[in-house]
């Protein structure tokens, strides 16, 4: 599985020049590094070049891959240093943010891993609400306008928007919901409370 993969399996990958097996596993942590990175530098073309470079500078020099056990843990470390770095070149934010960094447990970032899963799970659940739903759903949960301010913009009734904000929420709790390990994880609450009520 490419979750549980090691820094030996990586390392004899890159060595052996296997490109798709190494592109399915930049994809399989491309988003959650991705999501990781913005909530750092705000910005996800920044952030994109940011994983992009981890995942370069692994495929240049395999060799220090070799006694990393856990690469799930070296990716999220590597992502949110280099972050906080490209942050305190920007605006100067004191060293000792370097060190927060350093110091994550490894429960923090398994807790930081199933947020992203389950904010991506939930995009993917919003991408398939009809067109009309999913551009309502995103302006009031994701751009914070109100049902006046929606209703307005796209030139129908409030009692419409109404109607659509309830479908969509309906659904999505649905589809989340019945993902098996959806519910019990620690980050569920927060995403059901920011985007599902």
């Amino acid at each position: 599985m490419v979750d549980t993969i090691t820094g030996k399996d990586l390392h004899a990958i890159i060595s052996e020049g296997q490109i798709q097996e190494f592109t399915k596993f930049y994809s399989f942590f491309f988003e959650k590094l991705l999501l990781t990175s913005d909530k750092y530098v705000k910005d996800l073309f920044i952030g994109e070049e940011i994983v992009q470079n981890v995942f370069l500078k692994i495929w240049e020099t395999p060799e220090n891959l070799e006694e990393i056990k856990s690469i799930k843990s070296y990716l999220y470390k590597s992502v949110i240093n280099a972050s906080i770095n490209h942050v305190n070149r920007q605006k100067n934010i004191e060293q000792h943010h370097q060190k927060i960094a350093a110091d994550y447990s490894e429960e923090h970032l398994i807790e930081l891993d199933e947020e992203n899963e389950l904010i991506i799970l939930l995009h993917r659940e919003i991408d398939k609400l009809p067109p009309q739903c999913r551009k309502v759903f995103k302006l009031n949960r994701f751009e914070h306008l109100k049902y006046k301010e929606i209703a307005m913009l796209l030139d129908i009734s409030e009692k419409t928007v109404e109607n659509h904000i309830g479908i969509a929420l309906k659904t999505l709790r649905k589809a989340m919901l019945a993902k098996e390990t959806i519910y019990n994880a620690p980050s569920s609450k927060l995403i059901f409370r920011m985007f599902l009520y």
